[in-house]
């Protein structure tokens, strides 16, 4: 065991962390959308488009993120490529940074597991509290936004820990987009000694500490939400 050199490499390795939160927070920004629109659709049975969020949810949860990286980075770029020569369109397709097809991908790989985590906090709110808004004249947005997701966010909060959680193991695959994340950093720094081990454990040590953190403010947040909830009951 090379001591000096997973020291060293630790410290450079945290330079890699404000990418991997990037990531993580950009990713969460347009997922969140999505996923409660998918959520609704499939909530309410909207015809048509029910069908598709629950093709797209299949399709998405049933591949796995490598794939899906390989797939969006690398076979799509081709075709923009074609498509534009095609239409006459002169843009540097292969010159789009990494970081954005990163997360495009994270985006809907998490998008469609957070919609079912949605549908189901959803779920355990009683249809009668919906009902009993829209009748002393709330709107059926207010209805929602008012009385039904702030008790949902209650029941979602360990699977949105859990999400958030896989999320930030998942940014580590976006060094195969040459993205330069925590396992990025660690691997090219191994790479020239074959320190694999330390740099392993480098980012090892590094998740670890990221993800418990993580954990800690979810649990901080269900208490909160726990005690709101008793306090309204």
């Amino acid at each position: 065991m090379n001591w000096t050199f997973l020291y060293q490499t630790l410290i450079l390795v945290l330079h890699g962390i404000p990418m991997t939160l990037f990531l993580t927070e950009v990713s969460l920004l347009f997922s969140v959308p999505l996923a409660f629109g998918i959520a609704l659709v499939r909530k309410n049975n909207v015809a048509v488009l029910d069908k598709i969020c629950a093709a797209y949810v299949s399709f998405i949860r049933g591949t796995p993120v490598i794939l899906q990286i390989y797939v969006i980075y690398n076979i799509v770029p081709s075709i923009l490529a074609v498509l534009f020569e095609m239409w006459g369109i002169d843009y540097p397709v292969y010159e789009i940074n990494p970081v954005i097809y990163a997360i495009i991908i994270f985006s809907l790989s998490t998008s469609a597991t957070m919609s079912e985590v949605i549908r189901s906090a959803l779920a355990t709110v009683d249809k009668g509290q919906y009902e009993a808004a829209v009748t002393i004249g709330l709107s059926g947005r207010q209805a929602y936004f008012r009385i039904v997701f702030p008790q949902a966010l209650v029941a979602a909060v360990p699977n949105l820990c859990t999400l958030v959680v896989n999320l930030i193991k998942s940014t580590s695959l976006a060094f195969a987009m040459t993205v330069q994340d925590i396992t990025a950093i660690a691997k090219i720094e191994a790479a020239s000694g074959y320190n694999y081990i330390e740099a392993y454990l480098d980012i090892f040590i590094v998740y670890l500490v990221l993800c418990s953190a993580v954990e800690q403010i979810f649990k901080l947040v269900e208490c909160r939400l726990k005690r709101y909830k008793s306090a309204t009951i």
